[in-house]
């Protein structure tokens, strides 16, 4: 049902991108009710506008508090057209019809996350006050109405739909169709709804829930889809640097936070050793490079060495702090982002110079949901975190494992748990020097790896294997072995296992049954 719109009510906070809109309201003949600064925005314009008071017959009143909460304007905005009774009445009481309603809401977020800066200092009482008084009041009543009386009303509350307005009254010469208005009733009642949890959150910070939070993200997976964040990122690190993150920036960051937050410790039998810095290199969500050295610098090195091709425009991440040496050695690749627990302040300096490269500042201890959630078909999927490295360690070869292997194979475990499946990992020295990821069928997986390894020529004589599901068959066993690999680590499982347990016994081979599957989809 298309619907000419006859009265504008136009009150905002922002200004941005108002003036198409005023203009083109005043060239299709529509009347436009205002207040206070949006009035002298407009008449600025040199367009004529009514303000609310000579409808209400009052004026803002209680500091503003009280402008538009009058019998005038919600009889305006609520009036059903249809019925003869609100007909009646509005003409009685000489209420005009409000049509199209443009109203923003006053910066609670923006007002609460500026006093909480650590670069504010003020009183709490002058804080707390002005906290307060950015609680709209006028404007989500104003929006609400609008929204349910979306039959007759068409509501915008969120600048970014300002110029699909404009091009809206254009295109339609001040008209609107029930569908349109209804598009734009669901998202005013999703943005109030989102403000009064933003609200409550500030009054109850104790039953804050990040899930209530959301933000916008500049686009999807691909510029043609739209996007939205709902969470607390600050929960998890702070940005100090850098262009706005984007979904693919986000996925990867979750899944480099995932892989660095399993080396808060040695992975050695002693508990009680002190853990060496790992770094590593994230991209589309595996790990392309990970090292662990006695430094830094040296570790960042590794990595960057296990497939320098692949580190380009990739997201970095360690668990220690980043120092000028390493900060200087980085600087020196493109990269998106680079996650660690701290910076010095002339690594800082170096790394700053790309005004585009994200810099976070992850948590002493990121706070993680025990569920994961994914979205599939028509519902959610949710589940426990892939906690640990391994259930048992049952030593099934030809031979038993040193303590060196030992180590290695518990470090190539967890590096091949953060690689899609079928997934397999090369490790030496503590440094991935091949994997294969992604792939159909285990043996695939495998013989990407040993092509990779041998591209950056790597030796893989002494390097152990891990895989994140058991071998099906034995011949992987057999391709790793002929290779130079000579111990692996597996869940176990399958029903040929006793195959690949015989080629290991045949060739004196370690081979170490975790009873733990590290799937990854």
């Amino acid at each position: 049902m298309q619907k000419k719109i006859a009265g504008a009510l136009i009150s905002v906070f922002y200004k941005d991108g108002l003036e198409p809109i005023v203009k083109s309201l005043d060239q299709l003949g529509i009347k436009i009710y205002t207040t206070g600064g949006t009035q002298k925005f407009i008449e600025g314009l040199g367009i004529k506008c009514i303000p609310v008071e000579s409808l209400t017959s009052y004026p803002s009143i209680l500091g503003g508090r009280v402008k538009t909460l009058h019998p005038i304007i919600f009889g305006g905005i609520l009036g059903r057209r249809d019925m003869e009774q609100d007909i009646s009445e509005m003409a009685q009481y000489k209420i005009p019809e409000i049509d199209l309603v443009i109203v923003d809401l006053y910066p609670f977020e923006e007002t609460v996350t500026q006093f909480a800066s650590p670069l504010f200092s003020g009183d709490s009482s002058t804080v707390e006050k002005s906290i307060i008084e950015k609680i709209d009041i006028g404007g989500p009543s104003m929006i609400r109405a609008a929204a349910k009386n979306f039959k007759d009303v068409l509501v915008v509350a969120a600048k970014e739909d300002y110029q699909s307005l404009v091009e809206l009254l254009q295109a339609q010469k001040g008209e609107s169709t029930l569908e349109q208005r209804k598009q734009y009733a669901a998202k005013a009642f999703d943005i109030v709804m989102n403000y009064d949890i933003a609200i409550s959150n500030y009054f109850n910070p104790s039953l804050f829930n990040p899930y209530h939070k959301k933000q916008s993200l500049r686009y999807g997976e691909n510029p043609h889809q739209q996007a939205m964040f709902y969470g607390d990122l600050s929960e998890v690190f702070t940005q100090l640097h850098g262009k706005e993150i984007s979904y693919n920036n986000l996925v990867d960051i979750d899944a480099a936070i995932q892989l660095i937050s399993e080396f808060p410790k040695s992975f050695s039998s002693n508990p009680t050793q002190k853990t060496d810095p790992v770094f590593a290199v994230i991209k589309h969500t595996n790990v392309c490079g990970v090292a662990q050295r006695t430094s830094v610098k040296e570790s960042w090195d590794a990595a960057l060495q296990c497939d320098p091709e692949s580190a380009f425009g990739g997201v970095l991440v360690t668990n220690n702090a980043i120092d000028e040496n390493t900060a200087s050695a980085i600087n020196e690749i493109f990269f998106e982002v680079l996650i660690a627990p701290a910076f010095e302040e002339a690594a800082l300096r170096i790394l700053q110079s790309k005004k585009n490269r994200i810099l976070l500042q992850l948590q002493t201890d990121p706070s993680k949901s025990p569920v994961q959630y994914k979205s599939i078909l028509n519902g959610t999927l949710a589940q426990d975190f892939d906690k640990g490295n391994y259930a048992d360690w049952n030593e099934v070869g030809g031979r038993n494992t040193s303590d060196a292997e030992k180590d290695e194979l518990a470090f190539a475990n967890i590096i091949c748990k953060h690689l899609k499946s079928n997934a397999i990992a090369l490790t030496k020295n503590k440094q991935l020097i091949g994997k294969g990821c992604g792939q159909t069928s285990r043996v695939d997986a495998l013989r990407q790896a040993i092509e990779k390894s041998k591209q950056f020529s790597f030796d893989l004589k002494g390097a152990v294997l891990a895989s994140d599901a058991f071998f099906p068959f034995s011949d992987s066993v057999q391709l790793a072995h002929e290779n130079g690999i000579e111990a692996f680590i597996q869940p176990g499982g399958s029903m040929r296992d006793k195959e690949s347990i015989e080629y290991c016994v045949k060739h004196q081979l370690a081979m170490v049954f975790t009873g733990l599957r590290h799937f990854r989809h």
